[in-house]
C-alpha cells in the first residue's frame, strides 16, 4: 500500500534500521570479535540519528494519535520495543554474539511490525481519506 505523506519519512527511515539490523546479525553469525566489536561500535554511533531521532518522531506525534484513536495495544508493544532496543544500545560497548543476535532479531522484526501493522492501522485510522 502506498504511504499516506505523514508517513513517508518514517517509512524510508526503515532502510537503514534495516542496515543495522543485518550488521548487527553478520557480526553475530560471524562469531568473531573483530567484527562484533565493529558492529557494536557502528551500532552506538549509528544510534542516535538512524533510530533514537525515529523512536523520538513516533513517539510524540504518531504513537499518541494511534493511542487516542483507540489502538493502544500496537502502541504499547511500539514503545516497549522501543525502550528495549534502547537498553540493548546500552550493553553495546560490552556486546557479544548474543546481545547482536536480539538486537538484529529485535530491529528486523520490528521495522516489520512497523510497516505491516502500526503505519497500515495509521493509514486506516489517521488517514482514511488515503
Amino acid at each position: 500500500m502506498k504511504r499516506h505523506a505523514a508517513l513517508l519519512q518514517l517509512s524510508r527511515e526503515h532502510h537503514h534500521a534495516l542496515k543495522l539490523s543485518r550488521l548487527a546479525r553478520f557480526a553475530s553469525d560471524s562469531g568473531h570479535a573483530l567484527a562484533i566489536a565493529e558492529a557494536a561500535e557502528k551500532i552506538i554511533e549509528s544510534f542516535p540519528e538512524v533510530l533514537e531521532h525515529h523512536f523520538e518522531t513516533e513517539e510524540k506525534d504518531l504513537l499518541p494519535a494511534l493511542a487516542a484513536a483507540g489502538a493502544s495495544a500496537l502502541v504499547e508493544r511500539t514503545l516497549a520495543e522501543h525502550a528495549e532496543l534502547r537498553d540493548l544500545k546500552r550493553c553495546m560497548p560490552e556486546a557479544d554474539s548474543e546481545i547482536l543476535a536480539r538486537f538484529a532479531t529485535l530491529l528486523h522484526d520490528h521495522v516489520r511490525f512497523e510497516e505491516r501493522e502500526v503505519f497500515e492501522t495509521a493509514q486506516r485510522l489517521l488517514y482514511p481519506e488515503h
